[in-house]
C-alpha cells in the first residue's frame, strides 16, 4: 500500500507533540508485531487517542489504520486526510461494509486500530466493549493487542475545551501481550476477557502515572478524581 499522506502527517503530529511538551512513556512496544495483520484494541478517553496510539506504534515501523466514524470522513478537511492515510470509514447504517474493509486490510497485513468501547468514556474507566474487535480477529486470524492510552484526556476530551498550552503532561501508551483466538472461540467470553485485561492494564498504568489523580477532573472517581461516575 502506497503511503503518500501518512509520512507528512506524522511530521506535523510530532511537531505538535514537541510544541505541547508532552513527556511520553511508551510501554510494551515489543508487543506490536513488525509484520503481519493485528488489531490494536484501544481504550478511549480523549480526541487525541488516535494520534497518540499511532505515534507509539511508529518505532515498530508500522502505520495504524484506524476505524473512524463516517462523520469524520465527511469533513472537508479531515476526510481527504483520513482517506489518504487509508483509515477505514465506519458508517453505522451500513456496518457490514466497514467490517469487510477492515477484514481485507487485516488479511493484507495491516494493523487496524479499534476503540471497542465505541465512544469516549467520560468516566475514564473501561466501558462495556462491542464485539467488533474480537470478531475481526477471529475472521482474519490475527492477534488483538490490548492498548491503553492515558493522559490525553487532560488536553482534549468530550465536554471540555481543548487545553493547547505548552505543558509537561505525562502521556502513557501501553501495549499488552497479543491475544489470539481460534475459530471456535466464544465471542462473548472473549469480549469479557479482553475487557478484564484492559481494565487491569489501565489500573497498572494509572498506578505508575507520575501525577496525582486526586481532585482532578480528568481522573476517575475510583482514584479520587471528579470525573462522572461510570454508567456501567
Amino acid at each position: 500500500m502506497v503511503d503518500l499522506v501518512y509520512p507528512p502527517v506524522i511530521v506535523l503530529v510530532k511537531s505538535f507533540w514537541k510544541y505541547l511538551g508532552f513527556n511520553f512513556d511508551f510501554q510494551g512496544q515489543d508487543n506490536v508485531p513488525r509484520k503481519g495483520g493485528a488489531i490494536l484494541a484501544i481504550n478511549h478517553t480523549s480526541y487525541l487517542d488516535f494520534a497518540l496510539a499511532g505515534t507509539a506504534a511508529l518505532p515498530a515501523k508500522r502505520y495504524v489504520r484506524f476505524m473512524a466514524k463516517k462523520e469524520l470522513f465527511d469533513n472537508k478537511v479531515a476526510g481527504p486526510l483520513l482517506r489518504g492515510m487509508h483509515h477505514i470509514n465506519v458508517d453505522r447504517s451500513n456496518g457490514s461494509a466497514s467490517f469487510v474493509a477492515a477484514l481485507r486490510a487485516l488479511k493484507s497485513g495491516e494493523i487496524i486500530g479499534i476503540f471497542p468501547e465505541g465512544t469516549i468514556s467520560t468516566s475514564f474507566e473501561i466501558k462495556g466493549l462491542k464485539s467488533g474487535a474480537v470478531r475481526l480477529a477471529i475472521g482474519a486470524g490475527v492477534p488483538v493487542i490490548p492498548t491503553i492510552v492515558w493522559g490525553g484526556q487532560r488536553v482534549y476530551t468530550k465536554g471540555v475545551k481543548p487545553s493547547l498550552k505548552r505543558s509537561k503532561i505525562p502521556l502513557t501508551v501501553s501495549f499488552g501481550e497479543p491475544i489470539t483466538y481460534s475459530r471456535d472461540t466464544d465471542v462473548e467470553v472473549a469480549e469479557v476477557h479482553l475487557r478484564e485485561v484492559m481494565i487491569q492494564m489501565l489500573r497498572d498504568v494509572q498506578e505508575k502515572y507520575p501525577d496525582s489523580h486526586v481532585g482532578q477532573r480528568w481522573a476517575p472517581v475510583r482514584l479520587g478524581g471528579t470525573a462522572p461516575a461510570p454508567l456501567n
